[in-house]
């Protein structure tokens, strides 16, 4: 966001949460965000589809771990979800978890492709049962991304998680959010379902590269009374 919108709001810095890339730039975003506290996730397992072998998602995780990435992202095998195999599918994330190491680990679930909300909510509960600290929505390529039926199931997920065991897992809806005022339905949402403790970084991200661009508009029209031309916000 450009300085002077921050000075006007008295506002001495902003960041996103992370900055979230392929494996192969993952070194080129830890040497671009040295000196910052902003943690570099990467996406794996075969992102988007997580049609790749087993085998090779561990590798994937591991060599993104070891290249700097303090954040993995995976995708879940949705044939898991599709034929009841709960079972196939939590130690695929278990797995998962042990390889990330001290990483954060993002469950993406792909909503829109798990056919049920039953699902939604058996897939999430799968997820946080074998060590996710996110669940995530989904992967932003698929025809349907974050939408509120959805997050509401898996926020549930989370509570009912929380409630029996005393973890809190992270949410993250992603896809399709690209305005200011779409933003503030799952600010809403969290606050609602969640509480105050989920309003925060730590527990609440939303994945959406083409979000800032507006926020920044908003902004400037609350500072000046006016919406900037497209030009002088050249984020999309």
């Amino acid at each position: 966001m450009r300085q002077e919108l921050l000075d006007a709001l008295g506002v001495e810095h902003i960041q996103t949460g992370a900055v979230c890339v392929y494996h192969n730039l993952v070194p080129v975003a830890v040497e671009a965000l040295q000196g910052t506290s902003i943690p570099v996730a990467a996406v794996s397992t075969g992102f988007p589809a997580g049609q790749t072998p087993f085998d090779l998602k561990l590798r994937e995780i591991e060599a993104s771990v070891k290249a700097g990435a303090r954040e993995i992202d995976i995708v879940i095998s949705r044939a898991h979800v599709l034929t009841g195999n709960w079972q196939a599918l939590y130690d695929e994330v278990k797995a998962f978890r042990e390889a990330c190491g001290e990483a954060h680990l993002k469950t993406i679930l792909a909503t829109h492709e798990l056919a049920t909300l039953r699902n939604v909510s058996m897939a999430s509960l799968i997820c946080m049962m074998a060590g996710a600290d996110f669940i995530k929505t989904s992967t932003g390529k698929e025809s349907v991304n974050a939408i509120l039926p959805v997050g509401l199931v898996m926020t549930r997920a989370i509570r009912d998680y929380y409630e029996q065991t005393g973890y809190k897992v992270g949410f993250k809806p992603a896809g399709g959010i690209r305005s200011a005022k779409a933003s503030l339905d799952w600010l809403i949402l969290m606050k609602e379902e969640l509480g105050n403790d989920w309003l925060n970084n730590v527990l609440f991200r939303i994945g959406a590269s083409g979000l800032l661009s507006d926020i920044e508009r908003q902004v400037e029209h609350f500072v000046s009374g006016h919406y900037a031309a497209a030009h002088h916000n050249p984020l999309v």
